[in-house]
C-alpha cells in the first residue's frame, strides 16, 4: 500500500535551467571564430594619391572660404572680390578662357581653393563643385602647415 500513495507525490518540477547545451553551444561558435578570425582579410581601400608641387604655377587665381560659407575670389596681382559660387563659376570660366587665349597650357596656371581651418567641409566642397560644373580642369588645394 504504501507504493500506492508515493505515485502521485514521489516527483517534483525542476525550475532550473540546465546551462549545459547553452554552454556547449558558446565553447562551438568560441572555436569557430577563434579559428576562421585569422583568415579573414581586412578590406582593402584605394584612396587617391597626392602629389606635392614643388611651386605654384605662375598664375593662379584663388577662391577663399571662411568659415561663415563666404567666397572671395583673387587673381595674382589683383585684390579679392566677394562673390556667391554662380559668380565664382562665371569668374573661373572666364579666367581659364582668357589664360587658354593667351596662349599658356593647363600647366602654366591653376585655381586654387584655400579653405580656413574653421571653414565647414560643406563649404569648401561646394566650391570645388561649383568649379568642376564651371569645366575648370586643375583645381588644387592650398594648406596652410604651422
Amino acid at each position: 500500500m504504501a507504493s500506492l500513495t508515493r505515485r502521485g507525490r514521489g516527483r517534483r518540477t525542476v525550475n532550473e535551467i540546465n546551462m549545459v547545451p547553452f554552454i556547449d553551444v558558446m565553447l562551438v561558435l568560441l572555436i569557430i571564430f577563434m579559428v576562421t578570425a585569422p583568415m579573414i582579410t581586412p578590406g582593402v581601400i584605394n584612396a587617391p594619391s597626392v602629389g606635392k608641387a614643388d611651386q605654384t604655377p605662375p598664375e593662379t587665381a584663388r577662391v577663399f572660404v571662411d568659415p561663415t560659407g563666404k567666397i572671395e575670389w583673387e587673381v595674382t596681382g589683383q585684390s579679392k572680390q566677394t562673390a556667391t559660387l554662380e559668380q565664382v563659376q562665371q569668374l573661373a570660366q572666364d579666367w581659364q578662357a582668357q589664360q587658354l587665349e593667351q596662349g599658356k597650357t593647363q600647366e602654366q596656371f591653376a585655381i586654387v581653393i584655400v579653405g580656413d581651418s574653421k571653414a565647414s567641409y560643406e563649404y569648401v566642397m561646394n566650391a570645388l563643385t561649383a568649379l568642376q560644373e564651371a569645366q575648370i580642369k586643375r583645381v588644387a588645394f592650398l594648406l596652410n602647415q604651422k
